[in-house]
Formats: structure tokens, sequence, C-alpha cells
């Protein structure tokens, strides 16, 4: 039988506020949560001596005492009362939006207490409390749902914003009831859209999802229509991983709220649009990459984050081996000659070129890229970003710029022939020429030149190395757990090659912080091949790539998975995250 929580709010021996509940659980007492806060350097005995005095004069708990003094952080205080009380911290990004569905809670209630669900299985209810030792509200819960609480100490103002974000989830759902076309023609149905995408709960709606990438500190946002409804899908770390869905009738509002903020054109929806939003979430600076392609259900919206705070332009900061960034800044000295840079899409070689060039001189040489677009802004370097529309192609911008007498051109990519036959001609009239391709290895990069109609003499005469790369996910240092291999392992994936004697291997857990996945940032692994002479020649002789790639081992080259192990004999990545990463390691 299901006792509804109002019930117990209408006792006055339990109705009494929690700012001034004083009974703290069983064996935790205020001054034990003093002498840990001093035992680990985040208070000293005369602020605690201070603190106790002016919690005797205002009443309360010890630790709000201590933040409303300021001689505490809440970030400083809460893993050590989290430790003190027995219980977990609630991450940040650990409350699901929108609010969990469990018989017998209101939101009322949660707001009043501070609670949030954050999940619900096997007859257990996880419970993020701003005052968990409260036996009051334990008590409440465990007889309103009839479920066994498993109690997390959780920030107020964590609480406070996922009720928040709920509330706007909620009043989206509600701000629109049915088909959004409604039977109108095609003009009142655009004005129609532009009115729902201006309401209130819709904003609030879509700057919940694009607020979230900073918690989750995701590269992407997915949002994809299906029957069921807008699927809300965010890529961390290589990975994607499911949010939450949105009912189907707010799709039309949600997709043409996110263009209207792009500035596209919101009456068409039958052609792919690409678009760009300036926004500030969280006190930092965020650009938004938006694309758009139609779909049997819909707009898919596709949102890439480009947030300048977390970037690094510091190749030293990039997983570069030594002897690998040694070679790299050897290549990017060089006067004049290409050097590419390849891999997958997402696989980081754009954020390389670009730490490439904030090496470079800008004061005393002078730097032109062509892009699409321009990513991130360089200080002195002059940066194109090309407009196909008005006939600014890439090689036109080349024609262009070579006129502008630059010493280093960064091209974004090598689509085609003619950009690669522009790029050849620039770095044989000495210019330095960077620029990427869509290749899995550093050989390969050779015969899609082949393939765009480059001559093989060219080739030879023009390119100096070419760098391939990827980005597999690091360790998290918070739940990594040392792993033994077998003898038989190690040698059949040559992992014993890089394993010196003592050295710990380790593998993925998982926890709050990484969100479960074991794995938290990312790290590159890269082959570098240089052309020399042997190399030339075997370029001349029309050798394919795996020849290639052969003679460039032979020549001192570490492959891509070679380059990983060496991660993984150093604690910094999983066996398994190199292999996943590395699969696909044949010329495309």
């Amino acid at each position: 039988m299901e006792i509804p929580v109002s019930d117990f709010l209408a006792d006055p021996d339990l109705s009494a506020p929690l700012s001034v509940h004083r009974s703290p659980a069983a064996g935790h007492s205020a001054d034990g949560l003093g002498e840990l806060l001093v035992q680990a350097g985040k208070l000293s005995s005369r602020d605690l001596e201070r603190a106790r005095l002016a919690q005797q004069e205002m009443g309360g708990m010890l630790g709000r005492v201590l933040i409303r003094l300021g001689v505490v952080s809440e970030t400083d205080l809460m893993p050590v009362l989290a430790q003190h009380l027995g219980v977990e911290l609630a991450a940040a990004d650990a409350y699901p939006v929108p609010l969990l569905e469990v018989a017998g809670l209101v939101p009322g209630f949660l707001r009043t207490h501070s609670i949030y669900p954050l999940w619900q299985r096997d007859q257990q209810l996880g419970v993020a409390m701003a005052v968990p030792q409260d036996d009051f509200v334990r008590k409440a819960l465990r007889l309103a749902t009839g479920l066994e609480v498993v109690p997390y100490l959780g920030l107020e103002s964590d609480i406070e914003r996922a009720l928040e974000q709920s509330a706007a989830h909620q009043e989206a759902e509600e701000a629109v009831d049915g088909d959004v076309l409604g039977g109108l023609d095609a003009n009142d149905f655009v004005e129609h859209l532009k009115d729902l995408a201006s309401e209130a709960p819709v904003i609030k709606l879509v700057n919940t999802i694009i607020g979230r990438v900073i918690d989750m500190r995701a590269s992407d946002i997915h949002l994809e229509p299906f029957e069921d409804g807008l699927h809300v899908r965010y890529r961390v770390d290589g990975v994607i991983h499911v949010a939450e869905v949105v009912p189907s009738r707010l799709s039309a509002a949600v997709g043409s709220r996110v263009k209207l903020l792009a500035h596209l054109d919101i009456a068409e929806r039958r052609l792919p649009q690409d678009g760009r939003i300036k926004t500030r979430v969280k006190g930092r600076e965020l650009d938004l990459r938006v694309s758009t392609v139609p779909t049997v259900y819909g707009e898919s919206i596709v949102m890439r984050v480009l947030d300048r705070a977390s970037v690094r332009l510091n190749l030293d900061d990039m997983g570069f081996a030594a002897d690998t960034l040694r070679h790299f800044n050897e290549l990017l000295a060089r006067p004049h000659g290409i050097f590419l840079v390849t891999g997958p899409t997402g696989s980081g070689k754009t954020t390389t070129l670009y730490a490439g060039l904030a090496k470079l001189d800008a004061d005393s040489q002078k730097i032109i890229t062509v892009e699409d677009p321009v990513e991130y802004q360089l200080a002195g370097i002059n940066q194109i970003q090309v407009h196909p529309q008005i006939n600014l192609t890439f090689a036109n911008a080349l024609r262009a710029i070579l006129r502008q007498d630059p010493d280093i051109i960064m091209i974004g990519e090598m689509r085609d022939g003619e950009t690669a036959q522009i790029a050849v001609q620039s770095a044989l009239t000495g210019h330095l020429v960077l620029s990427t391709l869509h290749t899995n290895t550093a050989a390969g990069a050779i015969v899609r030149m082949k393939d765009m109609g480059v001559e093989s003499y060219l080739i030879t005469s023009s390119v100096n190395g070419v760098l391939a790369q990827r980005l597999v996910r690091t360790l998290c240092r918070d739940c990594k757990q040392p792993h033994d291999l077998s003898p038989a392992v190690l040698q059949e994936t040559g992992l014993s090659r890089f394993l010196l004697p003592g050295q710990t291997l380790y593998r993925p857990v998982g926890c709050e912080k990484c969100r479960g996945s074991g794995y938290r940032g990312r790290t590159g692994i890269h082959e570098l091949m240089v052309l020399d002479e042997a190399m030339r020649r075997a370029i001349l002789d029309g050798k394919d790539s795996g020849e290639l790639n052969t003679l460039a081992v032979h020549a001192g080259m570490v492959s891509l998975y070679e380059d990983g192990l060496r991660k993984v004999a150093a604690g910094v990545t999983s066996l398994e995250e190199v292999t996943r990463v590395t699969q696909d390691q044949t010329d495309a």
C-alpha cells in the first residue's frame, strides 16, 4: 500500500525544515567532519574553531556554516563529507533528465527537500540528497515508494539544476499538443514553427540539450528523428551515448529552434544545410557547427562542438612519442614541400595541423590557410573560409593566395585532383604546404594522390612526409585497475616487445567520474612516414601501399598499432582500445 508523501508533510513533528535538522547519522559527528577536513588539508585548525563558534551562534550543520563563512569551497567539502557520511558522491552528470517516473514521488516534495532520483532497479531507488543523513526524508521516501532507498550525497546546485531542466522538459512536452502541421498551408506552417521555436519551453529544452556538452565533455550532439520521437545522443571520447527521446510532436519545434540559432532557412526541409551557432555555456564560449540532412521522419541535425577553452594546440600534449615528435618538428622546419596528415573523420587531423601552425613563427613568416570551415582562429595567421556557393573553392582560393606571397600554406583537405595539383605546384615553387587526406595509413596517402591524377615524379619531388593518426581513449585515473595478461597473449599481440620489466598493465573498470566507461579523455597514436631516397624509388617503381608501408617500417617507422602498444605498456590506455581503433589499418 502506497502512503502519500503529503501525509508525512502534514505531521507537525516531522515537518521541520532541513536547514535546522540537526540529527546527524549515528557515528557521524560534526567534530569528525571538521577533523577530516583538517587532515585533508582543506581547512586550518584556526578556521575550524572559528566555524564552531559561528555554528553555536547561527545554528545549522557545520558543512553549511563552513561554506557560508567562505573558508571551504563546496567542491572541496563534498568529497570529504561523502567519506564522513559513508555514502557516494553523485557526479554532476549522473542526474537523468527528464525526471524518472517513480510512483509515489511528486516534484514538490523533491524540490522542498533538495532530493533527486538517480536510478531505480531491483526494488531499490538511488537518490541524490543534499542531506543524506536526514532519517525523516529517507523514511518518507521508503514509505512513499515502497523501495529501499540508496542515498547519495548531492550538491544542492546540481540537484536544483536537474530539477529545473526536468521542469523545462515537462513544459516543452506540454507546450504543443497534437501534430504541429495541423492542416496549415506552407506559409502558415513556417510561421507556426517560428512561433513554436520562440516559446520559452522549447528554448529551455534546446538550451538544456546544448548545455550538457560541458558536463559530458561531448564533441558532437546528434538530434535524430524516428517514429517514436527525436532521439538525443552525444559523442563522448569518440563513442556515442544515448541521452533521451523528445516526443515526436516536438521534433519540428526543436529542429526549428536549432536552425534559427544557426541562421538557416527553416522553411527548407528537403535539402541539407550547414550553419554555425556561437553561444556561451557555463561561462565558456562555444562554437557549434550545425549540419542538417532530410530523413524519412524529419531533419537529422548534428552539432559539432568547438570548445575553444578545451582545445590543446601544443604538440607536446598530444600524445606524440619523443622520436615521432622530433621527426615531425624537423619536417615542419623545412622551407618547402608537402606535409600530409591522414586519418578518418574525427581523428584530430585538423587539430594536429593547428598545433603545428601554432608552433611556427607567424611574425617572421606569412602563413595563409584555406579551410572549410575555419574551426579556430589563430593569432597572426590569415585564414580563408571557402564558399562553394560563390565559387570560392579550395582550388580557386589557392590560386589567389599564391599571389599573396605566402611562406606557408595550410589546405584544410585535399578533396580533388585540381587542389592536389595546385598544392604540388606550390610546394615545388618554394612553399611549405600542410594538408589532410582521408586515408587509413600513411602509405595510403601516396596511392590516394596518384588516384587524384598527380604523377609519381611530382609526388617524389614535393612530398616530405606523411603522418597518420588516430585518437584512443585514455584510462580513467580514478578507477583503472592493474591487469595481468598471459605470456601467450603478450607474445601474440606483440605487447611483450614494449613491456619493460616491472611495468604494470591496466584495464578499464568504470566509475561515476567516467560515466561507467572506464575511460576519460583521449590521446593520439601516430605513424610518421618520411620520404627518403629508397621510398622515392619505390614510388617511382609503382609500388602499392602495402609495399610502401613495409619499406617504411624497415626504415624505422613505428606503426599506429605499435605506437598504441607503447601507450598500453605505459598504462595510458588498454589493449582492447588500441585494437578497436587500429583494426581498420588497411588502405581504403
